[in-house]
């Protein structure tokens, strides 16, 4: 069976970027929001340019799933509760989703380090 986990921006970019600890999930299915794929653009376009950003945006936006009304409570509670941590909205709700959907959160944000249910790799 294939293992499924939600890709924040963070990891998205790390296997653009040809981070090899990233690789192995490759083989798994992938999932992320369209959140996540904005900054995810914006951080190619950024480092390779638009042509990069366009590419990559065409290849990773058909592994967006929405945001569900139902995954809003459990991200701003988060987010209301770790103000010091300063997570942004997208990762707040990404992590929510994940939570719902049963799967782990993929990242290498350090802010998610110690979190439950974070397959976090480091850089």
């Amino acid at each position: 069976m294939t293992e499924v986990y939600f890709a924040d921006s963070y990891a998205l970019i790390e296997i653009v970027k040809g981070n090899q600890k990233f690789f192995k999930y490759l083989a798994a299915k992938l999932i992320t929001s369209s959140m996540h794929l904005a900054e995810f653009y914006r951080s190619i376009l950024r480092d390779f340019g638009q042509e990069a950003a366009d590419e990559n945006l065409e290849i990773y936006s058909k592994l967006t799933i929405p945001t569900t009304k139902t995954c809003i409570p459990f991200a701003m509670i988060l987010k209301y509760h770790y103000p010091k941590e300063k997570l942004s909205y997208a990762d707040c709700l990404g992590y929510s989703l994940s939570f719902q959907l049963g799967i782990k959160y993929l990242t290498g944000d350090q802010k998610f380090r110690n979190k439950p249910n974070v397959e976090f790799v480091s850089k």
